[in-house]
Parts: structure tokens; sequence; C-alpha cells
């Protein structure tokens, strides 16, 4: 439940429940890590592989990798919800005096209240938004963080978070909780508890309980969250059945949601995809106030104390199928319109998500598409050649009657299309078929809109991939 771009989002006061379970079965990868001092990246365990990691080791006053990490800055996505949804108070910079490499191996995100009462904070969330499972195997998202160390009265409106969203997330900003949200760590106002929770579904309410969501509490083992480093991870269980989720502080499980929780479609939408990772101190808004019961930060709340992340980790284990690649999946400018075009390459969407597909040669497609959803795909090259044909592989498993038009319009979804073709029930939702549509004459370099239309609100198609020709 961290800083957030959502909308109408908002946190009901709940118990602290703790729900202490067995030791994690990955366990050495958090032992020795509660003190202080600078801990390197843990090596990935036998039967483990290192995904992706950041330790932080930059100069001192360095902003985080460039390569790896996007600062996000504002009080907002563009077009996303004001106040990144949660009624957050302070605004995210680029200024290292919120975000910052200490020269000592860790990143320390500092909340800072000028003179006139505004307050500034660090955001950043990873470049990769491919992290997931392998088929039927296992991820680990892991960070050693040390809480601002601030509690009490001082510690009203802080809200630090270690947490992630759904790849579907990006280039819309209005999909969430569908899209699934994991929140690895999360704490407010400076009490001794981390938060775990999953985010899914519909708001308000539904299996995901929203806006709440399926969350958990414990306190930290040993110390106190605030002022001693502790390591908190996620493990996403595709390996086992029913697949599950479970959290972690310093080894120990306190937390799980598995998918006999709710229906299928709603954890595949929160689940058949990649997810990008996100570090945050928030202040004020949609959690920290109500847990205090009044408006937070308040005029006792003590600026400039901060978040210090020693590392973040990401291991993959098992599976029968490829581990998660170790660069970004392809976007943006997709190339010749005459090659095969994946649909899951698009450089911006909405209303999609994307999961393994069954299909002839593997890979992945985008699912769950309805009227008035669509993906965008940048810079296509169709030469001085016409081209004068569109096909896309298809499958549908959609009810008796349901069905809709895929179309392909050019540089905005406004224009009208240039070519479609109807599609209704292939047999099922990976019953793949390639279906052609002639188009009007195209060359040149263009934006390319696949849109999604129907005269019905449910779900009607899956696309796979699709191409352009010349007859």
């Amino acid at each position: 439940m961290s800083a957030r771009t959502t909308t109408g989002r908002r946190y009901a006061a709940r118990p602290l429940t703790l729900m202490v379970a067995a030791a994690a079965t990955v366990t050495a990868l958090c032992l020795g890590l509660l003190g202080s001092a600078r801990a390197a990246v843990p090596t990935a365990p036998s039967g483990w592989t290192t995904v992706w990691s950041d330790d932080f080791s930059g100069a001192a006053n360095s902003l985080p990798s460039n390569d790896n990490w996007i600062i996000d800055t504002g009080t907002s996505y563009p077009g996303g919800a004001a106040n990144w949804g949660t009624g957050e108070v302070q605004t995210y910079t680029s200024n290292t005096a919120n975000l910052r490499q200490d020269g000592s191996g860790n990143l320390r995100i500092t909340p800072i209240r000028d003179s006139a009462g505004n307050w500034t904070s660090g955001r950043i969330e990873t470049r990769r938004s491919d992290f997931e499972p392998p088929s039927g195997g296992k991820l680990r998202i892991e960070s050693r963080i040390q809480m601002p160390n601030v509690t009490g009265a001082a510690a009203a409106g802080y809200w630090p978070a270690f947490w992630t969203l759904g790849a579907p997330y990006r280039g819309n900003y209005w999909n969430w909780p569908s899209i699934g949200e994991f929140d690895l760590m999360e704490n407010v106002n400076g009490v001794n508890q981390v938060w775990g929770t999953l985010h899914c579904g519909t708001n308000p309410g539904g299996y995901c309980n929203e806006t709440s969501g399926l969350g958990a509490t414990r306190a930290c083992p040993g110390s106190a969250c605030q002022g001693n480093f502790h390591t908190y991870a996620f493990e996403w269980d595709r390996s086992v059945s029913p697949q599950q989720l479970r959290w972690y502080v310093d080894g120990v499980q306190f937390h799980s949601v598995n998918v006999n929780q709710m229906d299928a479609s709603t954890w595949n939408a929160a689940t058949a995809h990649g997810h990008f990772i996100l570090l945050n101190v928030a202040m004020g808004g949609a959690f920290p106030d109500p847990v205090a019961g009044y408006k937070t930060p308040t005029a006792s709340t003590v600026s400039g104390v901060p978040m210090l992340v020693d590392y973040v980790a990401v291991y993959s284990s098992g599976g029968g199928g490829t581990q998660p690649p170790t660069s970004p999946p392809p976007t943006g400018n997709t190339g010749s319109a005459y090659g095969t075009l994946q649909a899951e390459s698009y450089t911006q969407q909405a209303g999609t998500t994307v999961e393994n597909t069954t299909d002839s040669g593997g890979g992945r497609n985008l699912a769950s598409l309805a009227n008035g959803d669509w993906a965008l795909y940048s810079g296509v090259d169709f030469g001085t050649t016409t081209a004068r044909q569109f096909k896309a592989r298809v499958a549908s498993g959609a009810g008796g009657g349901v069905s809709g038009l895929v179309e392909v319009r050019l540089d905005s979804r406004s224009n009208a299309p240039i070519g479609s073709f109807s599609v209704g029930n292939t047999g099922g939702w990976q019953n793949w078929t390639t279906i052609p549509a002639n188009i009007s004459g195209v060359t040149g370099k263009h934006d390319v809109y696949l849109t999604f239309t129907s005269g019905q609100p449910a779900d009607f198609v899956n696309v796979n991939w699709f191409t352009f020709s010349t007859t």
C-alpha cells in the first residue's frame, strides 16, 4: 500500500495482526544482515540465479544508476492522478538532498520540509518491468533496508516503502489495482511494524478488499524496524499448486496469498505479466492519516530523516521455461512493418494485460482485450512500397454473442481506422488463428495503434503478433 498512482484511494485503519509463520526456505539470503554495516548483495544460493541487482556503490552524493532506475519527479505521473493518487503531500525531486548514494554503499531517500512548510522527497522505479518467475519456477525480490530512524509524534506522516507494480501500469496509470501491486515493505508514522500486502482486482472491494488490500503485519525480529537494517523479501511461486505469494522479514514468513483466494481472471490480471520495483518515502496521505487518526504530517513531524537502502536483488529458481531475461524486452521502435511485430512489445497501452502463450513458438500475448483498449507501436517503418494488407494472430474464448473489431490506426487513436477485422470465439483463449484484413495503402514511418472495439463490455480477444504485407 505504498505511495502509488491510483484513483480515489484511501486506507482504513486495521488491526496489526501478527502472522508469524515458518522460516523462509531461502533463509541463507537473509541471515546475518541485521547489523548497520554495509552488506554486499548476497550470492544466489544453490538452485537460484541472480536475475538483477544494485548495491548502490556509487560515489558519494551521486544519483542512483540511470541504467537501472527511473527517477520519478513531481506530484503525479503525466496524465495520472494528482498527489500520486493517495493524497501524499510531498513533491518528488531528483535533487541529491532528497535522493543520493552516500559513498558507503547505501541509497538515502530523505524527506525534507522547507521554511514554507512544503515537503520534498525521493522515489525511484526500475527501468526493467519484466520481473516474474519462469513458468513452473519461483522469483524472489529482496532488499536490505533501514527505515527512517524516527518514532512518535516526530514520525507522523513518514511512509517508507519497497514495492512493485504490474508492467501494464506504465503508460496507462488508471488500471490499478487490476494489474497487481506487491507491497514488500511499508511502514507509517514510525510504528515498529512491517506491512506486506497484495492489491488486485477492483476498487473498492473485490477479492483484495480494496482499498486496504490483502495484508498482514509483524514487528521486525530482533530489533526495532526504525534505525536498524532488516531484510525484506517476497517470493512469487509458480512451482506449487495452488500458486502462492509469500512475504518475509529477516527470513521469517509473515504473510501469504494463493490463487484459490480469488477467481482465475483476477489472479491472472495481477500476475500474468512482469512487475517493476519501486522505492520511496512519501509524506502523509491515505495510509498514514487513518493509522494516526489525524491529518499528517504535523508541525511536530521532524524533517530530514532518511530511509537507507543497502541493496536490491532479484533471484530466480527452477521452472520448465526460460529464466527471466537479463535485459528489458524490446519496446519503442518496432522496426519493419513487414516483420513479425510481437503484440506485447508495445510502447504504451491501456486496458491490456500480458500472459504466457501456448501458441506455436511460445512467448507471450496481449490478453483481456475489450472495448476501448488499445496498444501503441512507435516508429513502424512501411518503407516506400505500399502496404495493403494486415494480419494478426488472435484467439478468443468469449461467451456466446460476444465479438468485436481489431482495428489499425495510424499516428493517433482519434484517426479513422485504415483497416479492421471482426473476431468472435475461436474455441478458447489459447486456440489461435491468423486473420487477414485489407487496409488503405500505407508507406513511410508511422506510429501504429491497435484498437479494440465491441458492442459488449466483456473481453473478446487475445493477440499474439501482427504484421503487414504489400499483397
